[in-house]
């Protein structure tokens, strides 16, 4: 088995509702894998199977070769993992906290602790006590915690909770280092797709306990729907041009525009501009808009027969 992280049938069930059924991952060594769904949708209960924190009603899950289960403790330490909230001593400072890591850990270089604080910008609060820290930087040391020992495989769920614009890109690209520089395979869930698609090589979507979607990350790009906006002093009479030359328009309601999804429009703009001027009705608006990454995201929920809702 060459795959870093494999699940096979990965099935997980409370009482008679069903949180995860069937998912089979396959993630090779340097990968990013996007793990992405709407919050409930069964992220965090595949993570801590992966984890060996939950026991799966059926199927198996694989790390590194081995199959997870109570015997095979020496797994964990090529893992390093975030589950939901990362938990601290509060009273214990971000040092004396990750000093208890590094002996639970058996780490033998005490200089780990003080790498580990660089790499993760936690300089300025080394001796704050957890209690008083922000929740970026709870996230941050909870980040830290998982990497100490330097490991091979990384499973973060929600990894950039709490923290600002400029430590989520920090954190995006320290992950993407360590995937394409040190060969580490990372498996991060989120329920942000705009975040996910800038990071991941592939992107699996569970909803309601489903993988319903794989999609290599820079194919993503493509399958985003495009619309052709356009305006003009007479809208009606804009509408009234491009449906006779066999253009399908809808008026949209916000922003209030002429709207044309057929590829032949949204590839040639310059072809309705010239009909329109041609017509004296120029143009004052013509844009192509391109589907944000929400929309799509639940279109794709949508298009499996389920809804929005969790």
């Amino acid at each position: 088995m060459s795959d870093v992280i494999y699940t096979t049938n990965l099935t997980k069930a409370y009482g008679k509702t069903l949180v995860v059924n069937n998912i089979n991952l396959s993630i090779a060594k340097g990968e990013i894998y996007g793990f992405l769904g709407l919050n409930g949708a069964g992220k965090t209960t595949t993570i801590r199977m992966l984890l060996g924190m939950t026991t799966p009603t059926s199927g198996e899950c694989y790390l590194n070769g081995k199959r997870v289960n109570p015997n095979n403790l020496d797994i964990w330490c090529d893992v390093g993992y975030i589950v939901e909230t990362p938990y601290s001593y509060p009273e214990l400072t971000v040092k004396e906290n990750l000093e208890i890591v590094r002996k639970l850990r058996g780490i033998a270089d005490r200089n780990c602790v003080s790498w580990i604080i660089k790499k993760l910008n936690l300089e300025a609060y080394t001796t704050k006590k957890t209690k008083h820290l922000s929740m970026g930087n709870i996230q941050r040391l909870g980040i830290a915690k998982a990497m100490i020992h330097k490991p091979k495989i990384l499973i973060l769920d929600e990894p950039t909770n709490g923290l600002d614009p400029a430590g989520i890109v920090e954190v995006r690209d320290l992950l993407t280092h360590l995937a394409k520089n040190e060969g580490v395979t990372i498996l991060v869930s989120s329920h942000k797709l705009d975040e996910i698609s800038k990071l991941a090589t592939n992107i699996v979507i569970i909803h309601k306990g489903n993988l319903i979607k794989k999609i290599n990350g820079e194919q993503l790009e493509s399958q985003l729907q495009k619309s052709l906006l356009v305006d003009g002093k007479d809208r009606a009479a804009i509408q009234e041009i491009l449906s006779q030359a066999g253009y399908k328009v809808m008026n949209q309601k916000t922003p209030a525009v002429l709207q044309i999804n057929q590829k032949n429009a949204v590839q040639n703009p310059g072809k309705i501009a010239t009909l329109l001027v041609q017509a004296n009705h120029p143009p004052t608006l013509l844009k192509v808009e391109k589907e944000d990454l929400e929309m799509y995201f639940l279109r794709t929920i949508q298009g499996t027969g389920g809804d929005q809702s969790e």
